[in-house]
């Protein structure tokens, strides 16, 4: 008996995830909406994951693993999968993270009624806590992003989307990447900024919902790119991943949403980025820091006097470095 074709692809990226990779499978199997494939992407592991993918897709078809030869870096692992997808949507989903049980029937549904090229849902982090993880809660800057549901809106119809930079939130029609050109980065850190960007100059219309549809993962041994940003090359390429980001909206006429991500820049990531830099052995540090700062503050309008006493004493240290 032949299978259903599969609606959607789900690419799956993993470099040395053994711990996570079997919850994160075992959320795609969960999934209310079942006609799905999934190309998962060894990014040349040193550890099991390899032989976890391979044993998934062994046990089930609609499973098919890629083993890339050296790594190469999440941009070049997820751009592997784009070209092998054939189906009507796509999606993504890091091997470390847990998707919720509706999430893509709850996407890939509202795809289908809005006729939008892509929808976005909420995320929350997965935080360790002894040797368990549990679900923290949706942040301010992802409900403005995500909250309330929207159909067919635009970037400049709701600029606080633009605050929604991951690539493991959203689903897409396949056709929109291949219209719009669109790539991941390929030897980048932070590579689904720039690309987040592009999705919502370049689509027709998108969707949000305030459903959460992904468990992001902070790892306890703290090995993810985010719980890195302490070593200056780390920071540094953060730092130009926010600035392409920003670019785009800039260069698009976009101006709400850029002074919208400006904000949230402002508000959260130099605040968080200055507590690291206060105590870094290097001036270098530093003073990467306060090069980007005083530039997001220079093109800043109104968002410079939407901040709180906290992130507006951050930057004005920032600025000075």
């Amino acid at each position: 008996m032949s299978r259903t074709p599969a609606t959607v692809t789900v690419i799956v990226p993993g470099f040395d995830v053994a711990p996570y990779a079997q919850e994160a499978l075992d959320s795609l199997r969960a999934q209310t909406l079942t006609d799905w494939t999934a190309v998962l992407i060894d990014d040349a592991s040193h550890d099991a994951t390899g032989a976890i993918f391979a044993a998934a897709a062994a046990a089930d078809p609609r499973f098919r693993v890629v083993t890339q030869d050296r790594r190469r870096g999440l941009g070049a692992a997820r751009n592997a999968g784009l070209d092998l997808v054939d189906t009507e949507f796509v999606a993504f989903l890091d091997a470390d993270d847990v998707l919720r049980p509706g999430a893509l029937e709850r996407l890939v549904g509202m795809l289908r009624e809005s006729g939008s090229d892509f929808a976005a849902g909420a995320y929350v982090r997965l935080r360790p806590d002894g040797d368990e993880y549990v679900e923290g809660e949706v942040q301010p800057w992802v409900s403005s992003a995500t909250s309330p549901e929207r159909r067919g809106t635009t970037i400049d119809a709701h600029p606080d989307a633009s605050s929604n930079i991951v690539a493991w939130s959203k689903v897409s029609r396949a056709s929109f990447w291949h219209r719009t050109s669109l790539r991941f980065p390929e030897g980048k850190l932070y590579e689904d900024q720039v690309v987040a960007q592009r999705m919502y100059s370049g689509a027709a219309s998108f969707d949000v919902v305030p459903d959460v549809v992904v468990l992001w993962r902070i790892r306890a041994d703290g090995s993810s790119i985010t719980q890195r940003e302490a070593a200056l090359p780390v920071l540094r390429e953060c730092l130009e991943a926010m600035a392409a980001g920003l670019a785009v909206l800039e260069d698009g006429g976009h101006a709400a949403a850029a002074a919208a991500r400006r904000r949230q820049i402002l508000g959260m990531d130099v605040p968080r980025l200055a507590g690291i830099a206060a105590q870094h052995s290097e001036d270098a540090y530093r003073s990467a820091l306060g090069s980007f700062t005083r530039d997001i503050w220079d093109a800043a309008g109104a968002e410079r006097a939407e901040l709180t006493e906290a992130s507006a004493t951050a930057v004005a240290a920032a600025r000075l470095w």
